[in-house]
């Protein structure tokens, strides 16, 4: 059989194993991860069937009804007449940029098949849809224009090399936005600036890597830390849970003052 590895040149960097067990691995299902960047952002790449049966990817804007993308399109649009003959639809949605690698940023694919709302549910999609594009307001209600809604029913999430996973569109519908990673930039830059040895503490004691001589933090949501450390053998990444789940950007700071004392103490 044929290798299924990335055929290493020869000259890629080994990425040193944990020294010991990471005390608290948790962090957000890919559900949650998939929530989080569909409400990052209101623009995504909508992929649609023509008449004969070719991809055709189109630029959208769109709302969110609960975690379903709602479209606003025109019927005069290749891909609003695609989708009025064949429901089948996905939207692939890149979270805002943090990355110098663009390969290196989280992006959802979500997959599935519109559906016209009617009723209570269409005055709540048109809502949605002018809550998260205000320009809407001047075209959603000509009578070329088709508001849909895309029913999940497969989510692919990517978080960067070697970081991904699926969900149903169950589980999607059933998750929640990170409350906060979409707020954490100020507080990252804030430990990386003021609490370094905090974080080497941290990637110490609770991430596996007693050899850690540097630790960055790359990423905080409401079950942890992402770390990056450094140590002679090499840099590597791993994970630092909280004492328990926090549900704002405020319980930030004392989360990590948490961790940082039991960290010590150890």
């Amino acid at each position: 059989m044929a290798s299924r590895d990335h055929g290493d040149p020869g000259d890629a960097p080994s990425v040193p194993p944990p020294l010991s067990a990471v005390a608290n691995s948790v962090r957000p299902s890919a559900a949650e991860e998939a929530r989080t960047i569909a409400a990052s952002t209101n623009t995504g790449t909508l992929a649609t069937l023509t008449a004969d049966g070719d991809p055709w990817a189109s630029f959208v804007t769109y709302g969110l009804l609960g975690g379903a993308p709602v479209l606003c399109v025109s019927n005069l649009a290749e891909h609003g007449r695609n989708l009025a003959a064949d429901p089948r639809a996905s939207i692939a949605i890149v979270a805002p940029q943090r990355e110098s690698d663009p390969l290196a940023s989280g992006r959802v694919t979500l997959a599935g098949a519109v559906e016209a709302p009617t009723g209570d549910e269409r005055v709540a999609a048109r809502e949605a849809h002018l809550s998260a594009v205000a320009a809407a307001k001047y075209y959603i209600d000509y009578s070329d224009f088709s508001l849909w809604v895309l029913r999940v029913q497969r989510v692919r999430w990517v978080g960067g090399y070697g970081r991904m996973d699926s969900a149903t569109g169950e589980d999607y519908a059933a998750a929640a936005p990170d409350p906060v990673s979409p707020h954490a930039d100020g507080a990252i830059v804030h430990l990386n600036n003021d609490h370094a040895d905090a974080l080497v503490a941290m990637a110490k004691t609770f991430g596996g890597y007693p050899d850690t001589t540097a630790a960055t933090c790359t990423g905080a949501d409401r079950y942890g830390l992402d770390l990056r450390v450094v140590t002679e053998r090499g840099i590597a990444y791993t994970r630092i849970g909280y004492a328990g789940p926090i549900d704002s950007i405020d319980e930030l700071r004392s989360a990590t003052v948490e961790l940082t004392h039991r960290a010590r103490q150890a």
